[in-house]
């Protein structure tokens, strides 16, 4: 549970680093703000938050594994 949770922090606050950086650079409209916010923030996760999303999947697909029943 720990990699999802270090994940979707990281990604939140990513998301909050970026809207604030870009309302202080002048982008006051909320629409605006919040669409140009989440598609940077995007960009530079996938970038920057390659190993939390690896540990994650890992840690995922490691649980769906585990909780399949084994045919004999």
């Amino acid at each position: 549970m720990r990699p999802v949770l270090v994940y979707t922090l990281s990604r939140i606050g990513l998301f909050l680093v970026t809207a604030g950086m870009l309302y202080l650079l002048g982008l006051q409209n909320l629409f605006w703000l919040l669409a140009v916010s989440f598609v940077v923030s995007g960009v530079a996760s996938y970038v920057l938050l390659s190993k939390q999303r690896d540990a994650m999947s890992a840690r995922i697909s490691g649980t769906l594994d585990r909780a399949k029943p084994e045919d004999d």
